[in-house]
């Protein structure tokens, strides 16, 4: 759980053709400038491995014998189960889906989406099945669809929510309105929130703020917004987001803290990765649809390149980021390099932030998550689901695995966005003294010629 990266080391920079040079390093990751082609295999096998681990099929659940008959309900009818956490209606799916929309964008190919319009077919056909097993034995949580007919969380909502409308944006799959009015109905008025309407939950205190509820709620009223068109539901995203930075975020590290209780609220701060990359995902994504008129998009901006900058002067040396981030002695965790990564990325693309330093840290950081994807195609090293703790023994400790389905989205994303800065017209990627250097074509000549 402790090491550094999972490919074996250590590595020789293959951009530095002087075999003989002594001023090379030896790095514990692939120290490179990347490669398309490497990215591209990286995200196929990761489609690969979550083709095969994600059915979508009716089983009986006492006997797992497949169900064919769907004239009338049989209370024992369930969705397969995939192994460990990987269900096909949670919050982590959603982000695999946008990891599939934009792999399918850089690379043309529609293996990507296929899997998307597999998943969505798949609900479409046996929505209507669930919604009257539900009505004649009232199986509440134990319905496989309970997601979609009564969420109840914004983790049952948000995330698979915002999928979907960016699906139906894109024409990938089947029209779900019908699942996007009702969990776009809990998000936008029935989750519980503060008096002021910031997103809020009942545990672990009667009142208390995570982090993560950034992503789970934020997306989702952006693609509201855009399908829409109602400016309201962007006001609720951009009030979100600064009030939500307002309690969590801490000026002097300019890092998120996991949670925040009411009747605590002087309480010591635990800077979890995980938390700190929803948040930053979840501006991004605002960003992506947020009119640029609106009010808040230079405050939504700013608080985004403020966290970035103190997010990349904590990346460790094998281009990772800590599960504590501000704790050099916890370990390197998966599923956070991830979503810093993909956000370096696309911050660079969208013009965001300077391509200068951010650049090489993106590379540095993609260096670091390729080890991390094995020859299955598992993402490995990612912290499996964590609740908001108030001591760092809990956190410290939280085991990793393979199934942990909060690394795969993530890392489609980011290696999708990182064959577009690669590719990115108006950058140019130098390699200079054994390093990256990341020119915004344009930005004055450069003189290397004592090196010469």
């Amino acid at each position: 759980m402790g090491s550094p990266a999972y490919a074996e080391g250590p590595f020789r920079n293959p951009d530095n053709k002087n075999l003989n040079d002594p001023g090379e390093g030896s790095y514990p990751v692939p120290y490179k400038k990347p490669v398309v082609a490497d990215i591209t295999a990286a995200l196929h096998r990761i489609r690969g491995f979550m083709e095969t681990a994600t059915p979508t099929r009716v089983v009986d659940k006492k006997t797992g014998a497949p169900i064919l008959d769907f004239s009338k309900p049989n209370a024992s009818a369930i969705t397969e189960a995939s192994h460990s956490d990987m269900g096909i209606m949670v919050y982590e799916m959603g982000v695999v889906h946008a990891g599939m929309y934009k792999a399918q964008e850089v690379t043309g190919d529609k293996r990507f989406t296929d899997l998307t319009a597999r998943h969505f077919n798949f609900f479409a056909d046996k929505l209507p099945y669930f919604q009257a097993q539900e009505k004649q034995f009232k199986l509440e949580r134990a319905n496989s669809f309970s997601r979609f007919l009564d969420p109840r969380a914004l983790d049952d909502a948000g995330s698979m929510c915002a999928a979907m409308m960016r699906a139906r944006a894109l024409k990938i799959g089947p029209d779900l309105s019908h699942i996007i009015a009702t969990c776009g109905d809990w998000v936008v008025n029935k989750q519980f929130r503060l008096k002021d309407g910031t997103m809020a939950r009942e545990r672990p205190q009667a009142v208390s703020l995570w982090a993560d509820d950034l992503y789970m709620s934020v997306p989702a009223l952006a693609e509201l917004g855009r399908m829409s068109g109602k400016r309201a539901h962007f006001d609720d995203a951009v009030k979100n987001v600064l009030q939500m930075s307002g309690y969590l975020f801490d000026k002097q590290t300019k890092l998120y803290t996991h949670g925040w209780n009411a009747n605590n609220t002087d309480a010591p701060h635990f800077y979890w990765a995980r938390a700190n990359g929803w948040a930053v995902m979840s501006m991004s994504d605002l960003l992506d649809v947020l009119p640029k008129d609106h009010p808040g998009y230079p405050q939504v901006l700013a608080q985004l390149r403020t966290t970035l900058k103190s997010i990349g002067e904590r990346q460790s040396g094998t281009g990772l980021w800590h599960q504590m981030l501000d704790r050099n002695d916890s370990y390197l965790e998966t599923s956070a390099s991830a979503m810093f990564v993909y956000v370096f990325a696309h911050a660079i693309n969208q013009g965001w932030i300077s391509p200068t330093t951010y650049g090489s840290i993106a590379q540095a950081g993609w260096a670091g998550l390729s080890t991390r994807i094995n020859d299955k195609g598992q993402v490995e090293g990612t912290c499996v689901g964590t609740t908001f703790a108030s001591d760092q023994v809990y956190y410290y400790n939280r085991p990793t695995s393979p199934f942990a389905l909060h690394g795969y989205g993530p890392t489609l994303l980011a290696g999708a966005e990182m064959i577009k800065l690669i590719n990115n017209p108006d950058i140019e990627v130098q390699h200079k003294v054994r390093t990256y250097h990341y020119m915004p074509k344009g930005a004055g000549q450069t003189n290397y010629r004592e090196h010469h």
